[in-house]
């Protein structure tokens, strides 16, 4: 998901679902308190594309900016919102798509049950603040299609915080991340690991049985392997116009006939460990607020949120969005931001992970080396990303190559996943 706004192909309201109405409804949310919705007076609007076209395949998305008043304001004073909506694709294939793996469903719910849930935890909890590091959601509606009586199209309906005015922006993908942005990544996804790995230890309760919206194993499976099948083809033919890249190449095709298997296994929930992820967590789907001081990190579009082992974030991450020098050098200094992100929040949430869990740091590495080989099979599914652009070519080779001096291509380790 970008937030970004192009001027040139500015709407007015009129051209999509966006009315006075609706914008009412939206505002009600946002203003929850007051007694009667009459009280709020939209007073102009503007619609915009909320991102290139082709840039989102699972949503159409719109960029809204309204301003309205208060009855009880004085006279004169006006209140402005700024807000991104996800609606479904208008596309026929993309909507059958996204609402056949119900993608659409799993980032509404994500909005609404799961993360109500992580602050009414941490409220309860600790008076410490731990910022979740997502866009404010202020309106959430979904209902499901029916063929009886009649046929009913699905609608869903997301209005998120649009964060751009609000000093955030995009990463370069092709650059890839710096080394500030990715420490600021990591501990944003630290702090939801931790929230939601509290919350399944002091309440009990299985997150999967909690949430069984959660994009599970199996059908998650096949999503990925469709996408590797895909992928592999387009890497092989990539790889064979390429000196020096044939060992690679023969231990890809080795590894071909068990990639399903790989990913089932490392998607399977490891238990004590096992917790919310985002599982799409690479730099399209960040956005960042710097200045000198500070850099802040947002985590966007939830569709594929899992419950499984917190390694598959940060690998894809480094695997595919920074820069091959900065991953080699880095990676166990981010490890160990990563790790000291989540016990202290673990701590300040009356948990211990290593007391209580038994887990520890070295664990987290030997799970994150396994988590590098599911990264590099997602990045071979989206591997036509990459293809075409020098930088993203040379930092998929060397991703390549490292993996293969590491022996993670190796069919039989892949097959076993050892410790």
């Amino acid at each position: 998901m970008s937030d970004s706004e192009d001027d040139s192909n500015s709407m007015s309201g009129a051209d999509w679902p966006v009315t006075e109405e609706w914008l009412q409804a939206v505002l009600k949310e946002h203003h929850k308190d007051l007694p009667d919705p009459t009280m709020i007076t939209v007073l102009d609007f503007t619609v915009k594309p909320g991102c290139e076209s082709g840039e989102s395949v699972l949503s159409d998305i719109l960029a809204v900016a309204v301003k309205y008043s208060l009855r009880e304001d004085p006279a004169g004073v006006t209140h402005s919102l700024s807000f991104i909506i996800k609606l479904l694709p208008q596309d026929p294939f993309s909507r059958f798509f996204v609402t056949e793996a119900q993608f659409d469903l799993r980032e509404i719910k994500f909005y609404t049950q799961v993360v109500p849930d992580l602050q009414s935890y941490q409220q309860k909890t600790t008076e410490s603040d731990i910022r979740l590091p997502i866009p404010k959601c202020y309106y959430a509606h979904y209902t499901a299609g029916t063929n009886d009586p009649e046929p009913v199209p699905p609608e869903s309906v997301l209005v998120l915080e649009n964060l751009k005015p609000m000093g955030y922006n995009s990463a370069d993908f092709a650059r890839g991340l710096t080394l500030r942005q990715t420490k600021a990544a990591v501990e944003a996804i630290a702090h939801i690991h931790a929230l939601s790995l509290c919350l399944k230890i002091k309440e009990g309760k299985s997150l999967s049985e909690r949430y069984p919206f959660l994009f599970q194993t199996n059908r998650a499976t096949d999503s990925y392997q469709q996408l590797v099948e895909r992928g592999l083809p387009q890497l092989s033919m990539f790889l064979e116009r390429k000196t020096g890249m044939e060992d690679v190449l023969a231990a890809l095709n080795n590894l071909r006939p068990n990639t399903k298997d790989v990913i089932e296994n490392l998607l399977e929930p490891d238990e004590p460990m096992a917790l919310i992820t985002h599982t799409d967590f690479w730099c399209n789907n960040l956005m960042f607020k710097e200045d000198e001081d500070s850099c802040q990190c947002a985590i966007l579009d939830w569709q594929m949120v899992t419950y499984s082992r917190p390694t598959n974030d940060l690998a894809l991450l480094l695997n595919s969005s920074v820069p091959a020098e900065l991953r080699r050098l880095h990676t166990n200094s981010l490890l160990d931001e990563y790790w000291n992100a989540l016990i202290e929040t673990s701590r300040k949430l009356d948990l211990d992970v290593e007391g209580e869990l038994g887990y520890g740091r070295e664990k987290l590495e030997s799970d994150f080396r396994k988590s590098q080989l599911l990264a590099l099979l997602l990045c071979i599914g989206s591997v036509d990303l990459a293809i075409g652009n020098a930088q993203m070519e040379e930092r998929l080779l060397e991703l390549l190559k490292d993996l293969f001096q590491e022996g993670l291509l190796n069919a039989d380790v892949a097959c076993k996943i050892p410790e």
